[in-house]
């Protein structure tokens, strides 16, 4: 794709930023910026009788969402990658564009340089994100360590299911003391100080 032109297309319902983004992409060489749309609607009807590699998304448009436009035309037309280029960053709007099937997700504040080269990357195969974007995403799949031994694990998980001490132990083949010991300590590491407490805080922090 190097050497031949990138045909894009822009949905933005802003006026001057549509026509803005379409100017500085169009007049850049090895970039055709024919197409501009004002609302998701309008680019459903069209795009898929275009010649078009990439659309820029905006998120926020009358009607219908960007991430609703995109779901719609990946499927339609899955050849089109999609770049998301919104003001939103958070973790629902990132992740719900991404599985409508956007294959980057850009903050508006990105200079039209880098633009340039996202868009030359995404062409290429890759997924350009913002840097915060792509923290956010970093931390979402961080693992939180598992301040509970195995033990202490599956006894939370029997308590969770409704079991009583006595239960758990018999389950365990374990002493109703031996039992009522991993549960005093499971409270301390968790700081909790009932069983509810420590059963939504395992759910929570996905340690069970």
């Amino acid at each position: 794709m190097s050497s031949q032109t990138i045909h894009i297309a822009i949905v933005e319902d802003d006026n001057e930023i549509r026509q803005t983004m379409s100017l500085i992409i169009d007049g850049t060489a090895g970039f055709s910026c024919k197409h501009t749309f004002s609302d998701g609607e309008s680019a459903m009807a069209s795009v898929c009788d275009l010649q078009i590699d990439v659309i820029l998304m905006d998120i926020e448009l009358p009607g219908k969402s960007g991430i609703e436009v995109t779901r719609y035309l990946k499927q339609k037309c899955p050849i089109i990658d999609f770049i998301m280029l919104t003001v939103q960053s958070d973790d629902d709007s990132i992740f719900e564009s991404l599985c409508a099937g956007a294959s980057g997700y850009l903050l508006k504040d990105t200079n039209p340089a880098e633009l340039l080269e996202h868009i030359k990357e995404v062409v290429n195969g890759g997924s350009p994100m913002s840097s915060q974007v792509a923290r956010r995403i970093i931390n979402s799949f961080r693992i939180i360590d598992n301040p509970l031994s195995e033990r202490e694990t599956d006894v939370i998980k029997l308590l969770s299911k409704g079991m009583n001490y006595k239960d758990v132990a018999e389950n365990l083949f374990l002493s109703p003391h031996t039992v009522k010991t991993h549960i005093k300590n499971i409270y301390s590491k968790l700081h909790v100080s009932n069983r509810a407490e420590a059963i939504y805080k395992a759910i929570k922090q996905k340690l069970i």
